[in-house]
């Protein structure tokens, strides 16, 4: 087996380079002017911006796979390693309360659920089910939980419908949120990170975690980009026609969804570590290993200046208004602009990543 303690350069510039993805995707410079693929689908579809959570979601589950195979073979007691994966949950969990309140502060309609939020519960389910199964045994919990899902979407009439409903508010997933999930929905009567689309959600996160155990293997480094190249392309496949019957969504997020998205990131991944880590051709892989190395923290940074380019006025105007109208004035297209400003805020976050990176500031959440 390779050893434990060296890094993948291409899993931590690929963890960077997505949360600088979440970042473009979040904060255009006008809402209303937007590349098409820069947006959510609204419903059925795959856009770039859609595939961003669950691309996270599988490198979080290969980066589970380095962090505690190394402590395992280290002998830390489990007892601790629960204690630790439970209080790094909780914390992610709480910074995503707070960036859900903020800056009201208005607990009368708070949401529970979020991006933030997502991770947290994820990793929980996926670093805890790593420290009690094999990856044959995960690869079979991950194929139960994806049939499971489908036939009980496809399955179980809607309450009150009497049928088989997969529209947006009016499905089994809705309902059970609008019965157990508390406080306010994101879309008024349903929510994106609903409870049960925490099912497969996890399932992204065990194929990360499949992959990080190959890549921790015995096998060559050729072997594994084989192995990762031919496992996207056939997850891929199957999510594609999987979708003809049980349409790619992520607001459900659908089985089809996560073996598509998961096929690419396998894709991804394995061109990575051709090209970083075998070819150590690294030239452009440093933003993102610098963004990746504070993850969470750059996130969680961002949401706080976008507090003070998009919520603060000045002269009847956000910032972001002032810029975007300026690049239009100047000849710009609006997506254009809107695009442009959405970089230079990725930008802007990059600067206190880079004086973290640069310290040796590790913030680990």
């Amino acid at each position: 087996m390779q050893n434990q303690t060296k890094r993948l350069i291409s899993l931590d510039a690929l963890r960077g380079f997505t949360i600088a993805a979440m970042i473009v995707v979040n904060y255009p410079g006008s809402e209303d002017s937007v590349y098409f693929t820069l947006r959510h689908t609204v419903w059925n579809g795959l856009s770039f911006t859609d595939q961003v959570a669950p691309y996270f979601l599988f490198f979080v589950g290969a980066s589970i796979v380095f962090a505690y195979s190394k402590r395992v073979n280290e002998g830390v007691p489990r007892n601790l390693l629960y204690r630790k994966i439970f209080f790094r949950s909780l914390k992610i969990f709480a910074v995503g309360m707070f960036l859900n309140l903020m800056p009201d502060f208005d607990f009368h309609n708070i949401r529970w659920t979020g991006t933030l939020h997502r991770i947290a519960i994820v990793f929980f389910i996926s670093a805890i089910l790593y420290l009690n199964t094999n990856w044959k045994q995960q690869a079979w919990i991950a194929a139960i939980l994806l049939v499971s899902y489908w036939l009980a979407l496809t399955c179980i009439p809607t309450p009150g419908a009497g049928k088989v409903m997969l529209e947006p508010g009016n499905n089994i997933v809705a309902w059970i949120d609008a019965k157990f999930l508390p406080g306010k929905m994101w879309r008024g009567t349903w929510d994106p990170e609903s409870i049960l689309t925490t099912v497969t959600s996890v399932v992204s996160c065990i194929t990360g975690m499949l992959a990080g155990k190959l890549m921790l293997s015995d096998k060559s480094p050729n072997e594994k980009v084989n192995y990762l190249m031919t496992a996207g392309v056939f997850s891929a496949i199957v999510g594609y026609f999987w979708g003809l019957v049980f349409p790619v969504n992520e607001n459900l997020w659908t089985s089809s969804f996560v073996l598509v998205t998961s096929g690419f990131a396998s894709l991804l991944f394995g061109a990575f570590y051709f090209l970083a880590d075998i070819k150590k051709i690294t030239w452009g892989t440093k933003p993102g290993i610098i963004f990746g190395a504070n993850a969470i923290s750059i996130y969680f940074l961002a949401e706080i200046w976008a507090l003070i380019f998009y919520e603060t006025k000045f002269g009847g105007s956000s910032i972001n208004e002032k810029f975007v109208t300026a690049l239009i004035h100047g000849g710009a297209d609006p997506k254009l602009a809107s695009l442009i400003y959405a970089l230079l805020f990725v930008g802007l976050n990059f600067i206190p990543a880079w004086l973290l990176y640069r310290k040796n500031i590790f913030i680990k959440l």
